[in-house]
């Protein structure tokens, strides 16, 4: 369930970059909620990007959701990132049927379809939380994030997410980068990470030669060097409690609550991060209508 995720700078201050390995983190995302190839790729790159984006706040308690909106068989994907490295995910369609192209390779652009949208809402505690978003580019994930961050936070950025499996169908490697440019950077420096950019091979391609995050950067930052290195350990974890659920129930309502009580006898809440099942029988609902509460009054 853990993962680890660098940071640093090029020397000249002009580029920072975000390695992560989340290997166990997607492989227990694909457990937890019984994915398809297919849903395990793309909701393995989902997490990646959204664990690597909560990072790049020093907000104690800001969160970062990234949504991913698609028109085809996997209609939504959505992750829930904090600044301490936790992630939680879950989508529409656990078991999406594995599309391959014309190479052999799992097809996640058509299977998310290209009709759709990126959303990010970045909350740090306060009444109204940013929120950007942008069409999709090519539902590949990786695009569609470097056009949402230079669309919507006016922000150069390449980014890179990778899955693959092993033959027992379990997750062998998963991760990703991201990079971006700062402000007054120069064409030198453009120029050299688009060369190192252009002739890197595929992410997992690095994972399986046995490169580790932190040689994956520098290949990366290769001519411009590395600096400032910061390693944090990242975690597929939900934060989900019977606290929560039963704060859900008593948003619905003292009538709402009645019926459940009259219909069902008792309530089943399921968390769709993890799956974890809450029961309420009749008589905790029964003490949930006569407590004092504004909400239920």
């Amino acid at each position: 369930m853990k993962g680890k995720l660098i940071t640093g700078m090029s020397v000249n201050r002009e580029v920072r970059i975000y390695v992560a390995q989340t290997t166990e983190m997607v492989e227990n995302a694909r457990t937890t909620h019984d994915l398809s190839p297919i849903s395990a790729t793309a909701l393995g790159r989902t997490i990646t990007a959204a664990s690597m984006m909560g990072m790049m706040s020093k907000i104690d308690k800001e969160k970062v959701t990234l949504q991913i909106k698609g028109s085809n068989e996997i209609k939504l994907m959505v992750a829930v990132a904090d600044s301490h490295g936790n992630v939680k995910a879950y989508m529409n369609n656990p078991q999406a049927v594995n599309i391959f192209d014309e190479h052999g390779k799992l097809d996640v652009g058509t299977a998310i379809g290209k009709d759709g949208k990126i959303i990010v809402i970045r909350d740090i505690g306060m009444k109204e939380p940013f929120l950007g978003q942008c069409n999709l580019v090519s539902g590949e994930i990786a695009e569609d994030l470097a056009q949402y961050f230079a669309q919507s936070e006016q922000q150069p950025t390449a980014v890179s997410l990778g899955v693959s499996f092993g033959k027992d169908a379990h997750v062998k490697y998963a991760g990703g980068f991201i990079v971006q440019l700062l402000p007054e950077t120069t064409e030198e420096t453009i120029q050299q990470l688009e060369s190192n950019l252009k002739g890197m091979p595929p992410l997992t391609q690095q994972f399986e030669e046995g490169l580790t995050i932190m040689q994956i950067a520098g290949q990366v930052l290769a001519g411009l060097g590395f600096d400032e290195l910061e390693e944090y350990e990242l975690n597929y974890k939900c934060d989900c409690s019977r606290e929560k659920m039963e704060n859900a129930l008593i948003s619905l309502g003292k009538t709402e609550i009645k019926a459940i009580i009259d219909e069902e006898g008792e309530a089943e809440l399921v968390c769709h991060f993890c799956n974890q099942k809450y029961i309420f029988s009749e008589l905790e609902l029964t003490a949930l209508i006569e407590a004092p509460n504004e909400v239920l009054s």
